[in-house]
């Protein structure tokens, strides 16, 4: 645990479609341990598939579902260590995952406002969220701490050389990068198995 800030942690498991089963009362087996595929912590995809800092405003797409009650015997053990440290458990499928529209914008704006400067060739390129700028706080006259939902969406300010925009993220903004070999493993399982029979069950601490 890395402390300091948000951590999930999780298990993709499986419901084997063929394979022998020494234990046929515990159908569901712990395929890959997720901090193998992802050791980030993206709070955007947090937000988007799970619900859990939710600034950029997403519907999320499977929040608090809670630990399955057919859980595989690792996946319980492994969120047992964490006793009350765990949060927001919840799983994902590979029904959910094919039922995701990338398209799909977040329900509003995102709380953190965007921050640009020119690139190249001059056009303004993304450089990151912009919270408490105070550049931007500076020269707007707003809180350090003001929330860019409270804008409509759009609402920009040029202060120098930055550019800075409300704005309202879509799921494809977010889902991939360093989080692909996650759905890159889910796929070959579903493939093999089936969606309903291979899913994420993940937890949060802190």
């Amino acid at each position: 645990m890395r402390g300091m800030g948000t951590d999930i942690h999780g298990v993709v498991e499986c419901r084997p479609g063929f394979a022998f089963r020494p234990d046929e009362d515990d159908p569901w087996e712990s395929a890959v341990d997720l901090s193998l595929l992802y050791a980030g912590r993206d709070y955007d995809l947090f937000a988007c598939l799970f619900g859990v800092q939710n600034l950029a405003g997403f519907a999320p797409v499977a929040a608090e579902r809670g630990l399955p009650a057919d859980a595989a015997r690792r996946t319980r053990e492994d969120l047992a260590q964490f006793s009350e440290q765990a949060h927001s458990v919840s799983w994902l499928d590979g029904s959910d995952l094919a039922a995701i529209d990338l398209d799909e914008p977040a329900v509003r704006v995102d709380a953190r406002i965007h921050r640009y400067i020119r690139g190249a060739d001059n056009a303004w390129v993304y450089h990151s969220k912009a919270g408490q700028d105070p550049a931007w706080a500076g020269a707007t006259g707003h809180s350090l701490e003001q929330d860019g939902s409270a804008f409509p969406e759009g609402t920009e300010w040029l202060v120098g050389d930055r550019l800075y925009r409300v704005e309202r993220l879509r799921r494809r903004d977010v889902i991939g990068g360093e989080w692909s070999p996650v759905f890159e493993v889910m796929r070959i399982l579903i493939d093999l198995h089936g969606p309903r029979n291979v899913r994420l069950v993940v937890w949060f601490d802190a």
